[in-house]
């Protein structure tokens, strides 16, 4: 959630209840401080995130080439012979070296990671950087072109075939 606050940026956050946090400076008098408290530059990102998201057509594009790039990947790994499953909720997805569906830790316990691993190095090799586990979301953004996730999807057609 704080990357999110600071605009990818690293930021340190905490909350809680109001009488809580009323206890800390300059409400009260509890004194807090750390290197990412406030950190201006993560600040003015987070506010300028926030304000490129309210954006119309923001969210739906996400949607849109997030499911783009899953589905790309889904049906290369079916064209190639290689059992995947995933699935995107807005900008982020995921996908698993086995049949599926993934409904539980232990469904996902069972994916192929062994294949996960030679598929995310194959990927690097055609300059394409995904969470280095099966286990970890990954993420579109607003930045992302058509093109960015064509490239991408014909690197994983590629790096699948070679598998």
């Amino acid at each position: 959630m704080v990357k999110v606050i600071g605009g990818g940026l690293p930021v340190a956050a905490f909350g809680g209840r109001r009488e809580i946090m009323e206890m800390i400076a300059p409400a009260g008098p509890v004194y807090q401080a750390g290197t990412l408290s406030g950190n201006p530059l993560a600040m003015v990102a987070g506010v300028k995130t926030l304000e490129i998201l309210a954006r119309p057509g923001a969210y739906e594009h996400l949607e849109r080439v997030t499911k783009k790039l899953i589905d790309g990947i889904l049906a290369a790994a079916k064209e190639t012979g290689h059992a995947m499953c995933g699935g995107n909720i807005s900008g982020m997805f995921g996908f698993f070296f086995c049949e599926g569906p993934i409904k539980s830790f232990e469904d996902a316990k069972a994916a192929d990671t062994s294949k996960f691993a030679k598929f995310h190095r194959g990927m690097l090799e055609h300059g394409v950087y995904l969470a280095p586990s099966q286990f970890e979301a990954g993420f579109t953004s607003l930045a992302h072109t058509d093109e960015d996730i064509e490239h991408t999807i014909q690197a994983a057609r590629a790096v699948l075939k070679s598998l």
